[in-house]
């Protein structure tokens, strides 16, 4: 947002001019918005003259060029001139005359339109055997319009305006521009026009603004008699427009041109000229269609109206684009086609051009998540897009097209016809009050400011404030759309009264701890356990692309998709993590990593889930780990990529002092978290005590491995995070150090091949629990050892028992006995 701080002035009660630029850019920062540039310009218009062509004629070597002499009241020194005082300039301007007054850029100047790029600096030259002083200047050149057929012609009644005059004077040129950061003011449409920060500049300094009559007048009606509806008010709230005619297409008066060409706006003629004055002015975008042109586009009577577009419409747009329209586009259109994107851009159907004589001006306001969403599908981002989405307030729309159209009538001639308004019952005036106790907004600052002081801030920014005892009832004006609960005065009233105002003493805070986040304190101790065993974490966006879902072999309709996706890669919510840890695989083993392991925490979503108290996705918190292994640096002797995956599930469980639970898959599942795995080499896990079920961990599906370009030796497990916090919680994980040394045994099975190894560790964990039962003995059992010659019926299982007593040393024979038991009890479960 661009702010001249002489058009804010010029609607300004106050003398904002007088405040140093310093102290304003200094105070706009403190209680503003950042501040992104500021521009004098007085340094580009510097020593530019107005001046009277005295003499005009024909140059003796060229027809189109003339030769000059000009009158600038000898101002300028060290320049050559004839006897009568003027100095010499050929000039090939068509309109240049003797007698008119111009603008002339002396030797030793900067023409202006270079000034921001590549500074042109003129000097005397010879042009056809003839000395020119410097040059009489075009709109153009003094960057006003493109205006460049002639030289500026100047006929502003100003006491600057005569010869010897700086033309900074004379067009009010000695402005500031200040550019300020648009994310600022993402909440407060006001600050997208000179008047909202006009205003706010005053309240910072604790001035008194008050708003030009015609902008707070509450009685100002459209006239009736235009054919014209709205249908659609939820995404159209109100929709005004005025019909003017017998007008005159020319060009805006210089001031209007500089006004416009200092924020960035491009001078049109005096109709579109004045709609971006007015949408620069008061932050409201208002657009003027052609109306005989709209007329050959009616079956009958004229009419225009919002409505949501068609899918598959075509418009051309003023920019000579032409887009395909959606059904969630608004549009203006007749009965017969749409003629402009709604709150977007005007269509190139019915532009206002040198031949147009009646016009048609809407002002309108529109959803600004619809408007965001079409300017972001279309990748359209005009001045109009910047204001519309952030939700401009109604009550301003009638109040703007009324001045505007007076206007209008002024500069263009024409007279106020027909006009239509959806909501001629709105008028400009307050929002309900807002009850706010003054002890809770001193409270919230840390301050002690007296309510009196309070509702000065306030009204200096022309909110209404009634005090009642220790209370203030605060009315925002119309235009603050942001104001609705106490909090948001409390930051008002701190903002106005200056942030650095307030002390800077430490707040009271007790010194009795607040209690351990059990959540917090369960992830900090898994992301410790998991680095101890070596693993990394990663940390992915909740988004994915559906291409992903579908090569890890899950279903997208059971995702929530994005509208306003920021790309196609996350248009999705993701309905579990493994597939963002596997799409991170390749990468890493592309990198150089041979053998690593890593795992994330976080939400999924899942339509599933349904959906929570506030109609948001519902969310599933998730643990998840990949080992994976280059296939060209894989040690044969480590064994199916399962067990490494499990043996990392188990090295956590021992540490959250759990034991867990592998039950084989007899048919494939058909939930989401699992279809990634290949059921045949997968397993459930779930807590042995409890029962409660916790997730999957097994090696990939072959299709998954081959779309993701996994190495073969790649596996994993995802569990759910709350419930496996909710079975650690359950167990006293303290035990003490065990006084007396333990042994181990290693115990091998010699098995049918197609006996389960979950089936042989069950067994052995079940014989062990009842011997802890009954003899008190502390066991931990190691999965070791599978071995199968090729084509054989039998495999070797090897597991070690690690075996101690709480209260004695285990001899070798009590050992050997223990494991005899041990073995013998397997042995026969095998053999029933």
């Amino acid at each position: 947002m661009k702010y001249s701080v002489k058009w804010g002035q010029k609607y300004s009660n106050v003398d904002l001019e007088s405040i140093p630029v310093e102290k304003l850019s200094a105070s706009i920062g403190e209680q503003l918005g950042a501040i992104e540039e500021i521009v004098d310009l007085s340094h580009k218009y510097k020593d530019i003259y107005i001046v009277e062509v005295k003499s005009a004629i024909k140059h003796p070597d060229s027809d189109k060029l003339s030769l000059c002499q000009i009158d600038d009241n000898r101002i300028v020194k060290d320049v050559k001139r004839n006897k009568a005082g003027l100095v010499q300039i050929v000039c090939g301007a068509p309109n240049v005359k003797e007698g008119m007054k111009a603008v002339w850029l002396p030797p030793g100047s900067t023409v202006p339109s270079s000034f921001d790029s590549e500074p042109f600096v003129l000097s005397s030259r010879e042009l056809r055997g003839e000395v020119s002083h410097g040059m009489l200047a075009s709109p153009k050149e003094l960057d006003l319009s493109d205006e460049h057929q002639g030289i500026l012609e100047v006929h502003i009644k100003s006491k600057y305006a005569q010869p010897g005059g700086l033309f900074a004077d004379a067009y009010n040129l000695k402005d500031v521009i200040i550019d300020l950061e648009n994310k600022m003011f993402t909440h407060r449409p006001d600050c997208f026009g000179m008047l909202g920060v006009a205003r706010e500049l005053a309240g910072i300094n604790n001035l008194k603004f008050i708003s030009p009559d015609w902008y707070t007048q509450t009685d100002v009606s459209i006239p009736s008699g235009f054919s014209s509806k709205l249908n659609i008010p939820t995404q159209v709230p109100r929709f005004v427009v005025q019909v003017i005619k017998g007008i005159q297409i020319k060009d805006s008066n210089p001031e209007i041109q500089s006004l416009l060409t200092r924020v960035g706006n491009k001078p049109i003629n005096n109709i579109v000229d004045l709609t971006n004055y007015y949408m620069q002015l008061t932050g409201q975008p208002t657009h003027a269609f052609d109306y005989d042109k709209v007329a050959k586009l009616c079956s009958g009577e004229v009419s225009i109206f919002p409505r949501m577009a068609k899918d598959g419409e075509e418009l051309t747009l003023l920019n000579g684009k032409t887009i395909q329209l959606t059904a969630k586009d608004i549009v203006i259109a007749t009965d017969k086609q749409a003629i402009a994107l709604g709150g977007v851009m005007g269509g190139k159907d019915t532009e206002v051009d040198n031949n147009t004589k009646n016009i048609i001006v809407e002002c309108a306001n529109f959803n600004m998540y619809t408007i965001r969403r079409t300017s972001m599908h279309h990748g359209l981002f005009t001045d109009a897009v910047t204001r519309f989405n952030k939700g401009q307030s109604t009550l301003q729309n009638a109040v703007v097209l009324a001045k505007l159209s007076k206007d209008i009538v002024e500069a263009a001639g024409g007279k106020i016809a027909e006009g239509y308004d959806s909501n001629p019952a709105m008028s400009a005036d307050h929002w309900p009050a807002v009850k706010v106790d003054v002890n809770l907004i001193n409270s919230r600052l840390g301050s002690d400011i007296p309510a009196g002081e309070m509702a000065k801030l306030l009204s200096n920014v022309e909110f209404k404030v009634d005090i009642n005892e220790k209370t203030i009832a605060v009315a925002a004006p119309f235009w603050r759309t942001d104001i609705e609960i106490a909090e948001d005065v409390v930051e008002e009233i701190g903002r106005l009264y200056g942030y650095d105002k307030l002390p800077v003493d430490l707040p009271s805070r007790q010194i009795q701890p607040v209690s351990k986040n059990t959540e917090v304190e369960f992830n900090n101790r898994l992301r410790k356990i998991l680095s101890s065993a070596g693993a990394n974490e990663i940390l992915t966006y909740s988004f994915v692309s559906e291409k992903l879902l579908v090569n890890c072999g899950q279903d997208p309709k059971e995702a929530y998709h994005l509208s306003n996706a920021l790309s196609p890669e996350l248009q999705c919510y993701r309905l579990t993590l493994t597939p963002s840890l596997l799409s991170k695989v390749n990468t890493n083993i592309r990198a150089g990593h041979d053998k690593f392991v890593i795992f994330e925490i976080g939400k999924t979503h899942l339509k599933a889930h349904g959906v929570n108290n506030e109609g948001l996705p519902g969310e599933l918190e998730m643990f998840s780990l990949v080992f994976s292994a280059n296939d060209n640096t894989t040690d044969k002797n480590s064994g199916a990529a399962y067990y490494q995956a499990k043996k990392y599930l188990d090295y956590i469980a021992t540490k959250l002092g759990l034991v867990l639970r592998y039950e084989q898959l007899t048919e494939k599942p058909e939930y989401e978290v699992t279809k990634p795995y290949d059921w045949k080499r997968s397993a459930l896990v779930s807590d042995h005590h409890s029962g409660t079920f916790l997730g999957m961990v097994g090696e990939y599906t072959a299709s998954v491995r081959r779309n993701l370009k996994l190495p073969v030796n790649t596996a994993g497990f995802e569990v759910n995070y709350q419930s496996l916090m909710e079975v650690a919680s359950r167990v006293a994980t303290y035990q003490p150090l065990e006084k007396y040394p333990g042994t181990s045994k290693d115990i091998t099975f010699d098995v049918n091949a197609d006996t389960k190894h979950g089936e042989i560790r069950g067994f052995v964990e079940h014989i062990t629990e009842e011997l802890s039962a009954s003899e008190g003995l502390i066991f931990t059992v190691i999965d070791l050892d599978i071995y199968q010659k090729p084509n054989s019926k039998h495999k070797s299982t090897t597991l070690r028992i690690e075996m101690s007593h709480p209260d004695k040393t285990l001899t070798t024979q009590q050992a050997n006995k223990i494991s005899d038991k041990i073995a013998d009890f397997v042995n026969t479960s095998l053999a029933k």
